[in-house]
């Protein structure tokens, strides 16, 4: 069993990097907003993107997306809209993804085989 903090950061880190690959430009992770987060905002062209990341150990609790309840969505977009208030120009395209880390295979904290599911515009504001 490991920690849920930890499974999270690792699951975070996945994430940005698989994001680079595809060619995101990774603008900011945790990004807080009053007491709401942003796991990852990151460009994808012109399209500002909102990513949440569920990490998980097993599907024993469902998948890891369908932890991004209404209620998670409503944080998100609160915090959303606080980063883009604080840009202090007109508002890019924007976005909600989800992305899903089932690990399979962890070596301590790392997690070393992992299935990953970008699921983009997952939700709307």
């Amino acid at each position: 069993m490991h920690a849920p903090h930890t499974l999270g950061t690792e699951g975070e880190r996945l994430a940005a990097r698989y994001l680079a690959g595809k060619g995101y430009r990774v603008i900011a992770r945790n990004f807080r907003f009053l007491r709401n987060e942003i796991d990852i905002i990151a460009a994808d062209g012109e399209t500002l993107c909102f990513i949440e990341v569920k990490t998980r150990a097993s599907l024993d609790k469902g998948h890891p997306a369908e932890a991004v309840t209404r209620r998670k969505q409503q944080e998100i977009v609160r915090a959303a809209s606080g980063y883009l208030a604080g840009l202090g120009v007109e508002a890019p395209a924007c976005r909600f993804d989800v992305i899903a880390i089932i690990a399979n295979r962890m070596d301590g904290p790392l997690i070393i085989e992992y299935e990953l599911e970008h699921i983009r515009a997952a939700f709307m504001a």
